[in-house]
């Protein structure tokens, strides 16, 4: 079955770094079937997208918020997808989480556990 595994999460300073990755299973990353992206929700806000990847041909989209900032990237070999984060700002502050989409119109979401990303100083 579908698994996705985040890893990468933590407290960072502002204008910090930190690189999340997320470990597929159940499919393969560049399966034409599936979209994969990266979410966030902060405390009492709605869950909002991030950043995506599409699996044919690896075109990448991103919020306003993290555009210049963030880089979602994958790993064929690993089947990993990973999202680069960098001039990290207290507003970034939130769980991140994986997704898998299958199909389009008619589409299924799979989700990882989330893993937390706190940007303080």
């Amino acid at each position: 079955q579908v698994q996705l595994v985040e890893s990468g999460g933590g407290l960072v300073q502002p204008g910090g770094s930190l690189r999340l990755s997320c470990a597929a299973s159940g499919f393969t990353v560049t399966d034409r079937n599936y979209a994969m992206s990266w979410y966030r929700q902060a405390p009492g806000k709605e869950r909002e997208l991030v950043a995506g990847i599409e699996s044919a041909g690896g075109t990448t989209n991103y919020a306003d918020s993290v555009k210049g900032r963030f880089s979602i990237s994958r790993d064929n070999n690993k089947n990993t997808v990973y999202l680069q984060m960098n001039s990290l700002k207290p507003e970034d502050t939130a769980v991140y989480y994986c997704n898998a989409r299958r199909g389009v119109f008619i589409f299924r979401d799979y989700w990882g556990q989330g893993t937390q990303v706190t940007v303080s100083s």
